[in-house]
């Protein structure tokens, strides 16, 4: 298998977990960065889910991330890590996209965007039930606050601005107390 790009938009950000040759800050376009994937595995349970991020398709929409360059010798073993990581309960669907790099660059890039037609689609949910749904949820990766904290403290590491997930961060801080 050659090389290939894989692009990062939440915790893939924060933990890739595979080793990559080069990463750069990107531009994915047709998609928003969206907490509209219940999470039934890492951040909460079939009987109290959580939510994650997904990349949910809208015309015009763009979402800013991450692109990792894998390099041929280290290509099998993280495609098989990345698809044993997102595609646990087939909610993602693997597809690859153009994306943008900032050195302007465009290259074909592995994206997991969210299956609207499957179960565990959230849709868009108001904010503020997304902030209860966060505080709440809790799987085997750990609390589901700690998800979105870590996401929005990596993508304000990067410079990369999303103020719905500032509010959404603002709202589970006030719930939670501080």
């Amino acid at each position: 298998m050659d090389g290939f790009w894989v692009f990062g938009y939440g915790s893939l950000i924060w933990r890739p977990g595979f080793a990559y040759a080069e990463r750069e800050i990107a531009l994915l376009t047709g998609y928003h960065r969206s907490f509209c994937m219940r999470s039934i595995h890492y951040r909460g349970t079939a009987e109290a889910p959580g939510l994650v991020l997904a990349l949910d398709p809208e015309a015009g929409a763009t979402c800013q991330g991450v692109a990792y360059r894998v390099a041929e010798p280290e290509a099998e073993a993280a495609l098989a890590y990345l698809r044993a990581r997102e595609l646990v309960s087939d909610a993602y669907r693997e597809t690859r996209a153009a994306v943008t790099l900032a050195s302007g660059a465009e290259v074909e890039a592995v994206c997991y965007v969210m299956d609207t037609a499957h179960d565990q689609y959230a849709g868009r949910l108001p904010l503020e039930d997304q902030a209860e749904i966060i505080c709440r949820a809790h799987g085997s990766a750990g609390p589901n606050h700690e998800y979105l904290s870590n996401t929005v403290a990596s993508l304000e590491g990067l410079g990369i601005s999303d103020p719905d997930l500032h509010r959404l961060r603002d709202l589970v801080e006030a719930r939670r107390g501080g």
